[in-house]
């Protein structure tokens, strides 16, 4: 299929099979700064997308917005143009206690408190990470010798809505952290037969108190977007090499 597609107006050729999903616009292009010959291919509303090579494999970095709805769409027209191995780069929210803010987090899977995927998949159907993206991501932290923490995290739409009891209830059960992306990226790895994996970095966190200044949280994420980026590039070198490959 050679189609343009509709949103991130790429078609075949124009990305690599292997794909940074970040939300954010800036930091799609922080990721694709590290890439070698990297161009701008397209941008139409919230899809910024790059590609470049890294060790001389295609590779891209597709901004995905914000939430369930604008991020499926990318991933369904990123994989019908060729991606099929894909690295979520987001932020989050902590629901650990003891988790700083700037802490790493790699997601193994995630609840499902958004409302996108169930237009995919019944409620029962769980949102697990493809297991050799999250070992590839696991084994670069490890080596880059920056903390990181593993685990479940909440999927949610309403940003600006916390339910206090909710929350208490999933950090007890160890959530490690909130966000609003990877269960329908989840899902769609499973159903669209594609390896999906994450890695956070996190700009918030709801226990801690005090909280800290909206200035200092964003100077702390900044340290954490540079460690997640930085074990993401070397996580897809690993997949690319095929030492985390099936």
């Amino acid at each position: 299929m050679d189609e343009l597609q509709k949103h991130i107006r790429c078609r075949p050729g124009d990305v690599g099979r292997y794909v940074f999903i970040p939300g954010d616009q800036g930091r799609a292009k922080r990721i694709a700064e590290r890439f070698e010959n990297m161009k701008e291919i397209a941008s139409n509303r919230a899809y910024v997308v790059y590609t470049g090579t890294l060790d001389g494999v295609p590779v891209s970095s597709c901004a995905t917005g914000i939430g369930g709805p604008s991020a499926s769409i990318a991933i369904e027209e990123l994989a019908r143009v060729g991606g099929d191995c894909f690295i979520r780069v987001g932020s989050c929210g902590g629901r650990q206690k003891n988790m700083s803010i700037g802490s790493v987090v790699i997601a193994h899977s995630a609840y499902r408190g958004e409302g996108t995927s169930m237009a995919y998949a019944p409620a029962p159907f769980p949102a697990v990470a493809d297991l050799d993206v999250t070992n590839a991501l696991i084994r670069a932290a490890r080596e880059s010798g920056h903390e990181y923490y593993t685990g479940t995290v909440f999927t949610r739409d309403a940003y600006y809505v916390q339910d206090r009891e909710l929350n208490q209830r999933l950090t007890d059960m160890g959530v490690v952290a909130s966000e609003q992306e990877c269960s329908i990226a989840f899902i769609l790895g499973s159903i669209r037969r594609l390896r999906v994996g994450a890695i956070l970095g996190t700009d918030s966190n709801i226990w801690l108190d005090p909280q800290p200044t909206l200035a200092q949280k964003e100077e702390l994420f900044k340290i954490g977007e540079k460690k997640t980026i930085d074990i993401a590039i070397e996580a897809m070198r690993l997949l690319i090499s095929g030492g985390e490959n099936r």
